[in-house]
């Protein structure tokens, strides 16, 4: 007996000697497994089977830490509100969420400093240690919404708030972990394994569709459906819904209007889609093309570029109605290339248009007498006016507002052959307004590239770039998008771009304050990602979730052949679709605004005014006008055309003997009656 209580005292003076070595020398360490504290200090619970169900589907701390967690144990005290703040942004809220689970962390003492150490660091220990990346993800997305905890610029807030030294940080907690080792990060997810073919900094390029034809680039519309629209140059926009199958009927098809080119170099084809912003409610949509129809078949140039505005079918969410089509503006050009053509909208509700120089010169210009004054411009215009007689409004900031050298619509101008541009939607330069990134060529007749950073006013042929692209075997450079995914928080706020050869790139700038920094992006192979990018780059997209994609061909000379590919840009360190990154996918909508039901003899602008057809009139336009007006009792049922009494005939119905025209005004009535008819079934279709 006297020997099992000798043994009992040796014990616990070695367990007191353990902790007191694990206290000394767990600080040179952060992946000691003896330092799993909760934030008091006491140990953490490790959860049973039967809990891990109940909180599977809990909140979200119950997630992140299924099964080892300091929140869910009596003696452990935990505040499950920490003063952290709060923000009405539902990205910045998410984030904001889950750092208040930190607390519930089995390594929450080392993620939280003492409140000796914060005091002097100016830190609020409510905040934990947040891993670089998160850092920079939690500072730009929440900035404008919470601005009393964003004093200082990113570099010095993620200095006191971040680590990047490989040490505990949130969320990823330990970069390196052990073998074995649980992993909490992603609720019951853990981290993949990095397959050691992956270089440090690769990315993978995931195949979602074959078999397209000359795609040039992939949309979405907001609407919540997560749909793909994808632009093919000879006139198709074709559907990729969220199930990531393509739907047999095209969205919009105007092959027929559209004029392309198959030789080397032709840019002419459909250019590009741009949806409203209150696309879900308006239905409409904008695109460029070219074409050489009607009034301009005659005349010294080679074609028009023609931005015309759209409207999504009433009945039909997945096809657009080709007879609602309204030209905008149209410009000719005499050169298949440096056209330009993109259309984007930015969150100031503008369309901006960007036209390249169509290799035009000045003797060019002369020939065509002024009517290329808008090429190597960016234009900026407002269609969302009730100006039923124009398709747009001049915005009143623009720089050429009140000029008459200049036309109104231009907002800079010095570009020569813009390959795509991209807004950053969660991002302003340094004056406050919008930053607008495009890859564009140093001149007419070269191949060497340059980023823009488009601002009002400006003139690109003596403005500086941000960035120099060195040509690579005389690839042109593609404009590309800031990735805004959740997919990748190492990529998260860089611009991504390449060229035709394939070579992709990205564009970083660390703060506002300091200069742009460009550097490879790198792909693996396909025994490492599975799939590989494969053939010359045609362009790039984005969809609902900021998730960037790149579209590629075998052959980029063959305009019939259905070699493009749409691939997927994806970190093979997160898994491909997160928990935190799943948002859910509303059914496509019809149209169910009054003017699109309403307003039968006319069109409707983006803001929901009834514009009448000529010979209409009247709140719908549902009453005809006849000029001169019917006489004798008459009724005008279509525009100059009356329906006449009995006795009365004519084009006005003056009096006399009822005969052929008569009969002809009844055949008319009834046409109309016949199409009031078909309008009030679909009414009732509609409220059914």
């Amino acid at each position: 007996m006297r020997h099992l209580k000798l043994v009992l005292v040796l014990l616990v003076a070695a367990a007191d000697l353990w902790e007191c070595a694990d206290a000394k020398w767990g600080e040179k360490s952060d992946l000691s497994p003896r330092r799993r504290r909760c934030y008091d200090g006491s140990l953490p619970r490790r959860l049973k089977k039967k809990e891990r169900k109940v909180t599977a589907g809990g909140d979200v701390c119950s997630a992140l830490y299924p099964r080892v967690s300091c929140c869910l144990t009596r003696r452990v005290p935990h505040r499950t509100e920490p003063t952290i703040i709060s923000s009405n942004s539902t990205e910045c809220s998410r984030l904001l969420e889950e750092i208040k689970c930190a607390r519930c962390s089995p390594n929450a003492q080392m993620l939280f400093r003492s409140a000796e150490q914060e005091s002097t660091l100016h830190r609020d220990p409510d905040l934990p240690r947040l891993c670089f990346d998160y850092c920079r993800e939690f500072y730009y997305t929440c900035r404008g919404h919470v601005p009393e905890l964003f004093q200082a610029d990113v570099d010095e807030f993620c200095q006191y708030y971040g680590r990047r030294d490989g040490g505990l940080c949130f969320p990823d907690f330990h970069r390196n972990i052990p073998r074995g080792q649980e992993s909490n990060y992603l609720g019951d997810e853990r981290i993949e394994v990095i397959n050691r073919k992956h270089k440090h900094n690769c990315y993978c390029a995931q195949e979602i569709l074959s078999g397209l034809r000359q795609p040039v680039s992939v949309v979405h519309c907001g609407d919540g459906s997560q749909r793909l629209f994808i632009v093919e140059k000879e006139g198709f926009v074709r559907i990729l819904n969220h199930d990531m199958e393509l739907m047999k009927e095209p969205f919009l098809d105007i092959h027929k209007l559209v004029q392309t080119g198959i030789k080397g170099g032709d840019e002419r084809g459909l250019l590009s889609l741009a949806f409203h912003p209150n696309y879900k409610k308006n239905g409409k949509l904008y695109v460029s093309y070219t074409t050489n129809q009607e009034r301009w078949a005659i005349g010294p140039h080679d074609h028009i570029l023609r931005v015309v505005e759209y409207t999504v079918s009433r009945k039909n969410p997945n096809q657009v109605d080709t007879r609602t089509i309204r030209v905008l503006m149209e410009v000719a050009e005499l050169h298949r290339k440096h056209l330009g053509g993109q259309l984007l909208f930015g969150p100031d509700g503008l369309l901006h248009i960007f036209l390249g120089d169509g290799m035009i010169t000045l003797d060019d210009m002369e020939e065509m007498d002024g009517l290329s004054d808008f090429t190597g411009s960016v234009l900026r215009v407002d269609v969302d006016t009730d100006q039923c007689a124009m398709p747009y409004a001049i915005p009143r900031d623009n720089p050429y507002f009140n000029s008459t050298n200049q036309p109104p619509e231009i907002f800079a101008h010095g570009l020569h052959d813009p390959g795509r541009c991209a807004v950053d939607k969660l991002r302003m330069d340094t004056n406050g307004s919008l930053l607008i990134l495009c890859t564009d060529t140093t001149g007419r007749n070269t191949m060497t590239g340059r980023i823009l950073q488009i601002s009002k006013g400006k003139d690109y042929e003596n403005e500086l770039s941000i960035y120099d692209l060195e040509s690579t075997d005389g690839a042109v450079p593609l404009g590309g998008f800031f990735y805004r995914g959740c997919q990748s928080r190492r990529l998260y706020g860089s611009y991504v771009f390449g060229d035709k050869n394939g070579n992709l790139r990205i564009l970083q700038r660390p703060s506002e304050d300091r200069p742009w920094q460009e550097k490879p992006l790198c792909l693996g192979s396909s025994s490492s990602c599975g799939s590989s990018l494969v053939g010359h780059i045609l362009g790039f997209g984005e969809d609902e979730l900021g998730e960037v994609y790149i579209l590629a061909s075998s052959k980029s000379l063959s305009m019939q052949s259905h070699s493009g590919r749409l691939y997927k840009l994806v970190d093979p360190k997160r898994p491909q679709v997160p928990k935190e990154c799943r948002r859910p996918v509303e059914a496509p909508e019809v149209l169910s605004s009054s003017c699109s039901w309403d307003c039968r003899n006319g069109h409707c602008t983006p803001t929901g005014k009834c514009c009448c057809n000529s010979g209409w009139e009247g709140p719908s336009c549902l009453r005809a006008k006849c000029e001169p007006a019917c006489r004798n009792g008459g009724v005008c049922v279509e525009p100059n055309k009356c329906f006449c009494k009995e006795g009365c005939s004519g084009a006005q119905c003056e009096k006399g003997e009822r005969g052929t025209q008569t009969e002809q005004n009844k055949d008319g009535i009834m046409d109309h009656i016949i199409d009031m008819t078909s309008y009030l079934l679909d009414l009732t279709s509609f409220i059914v």
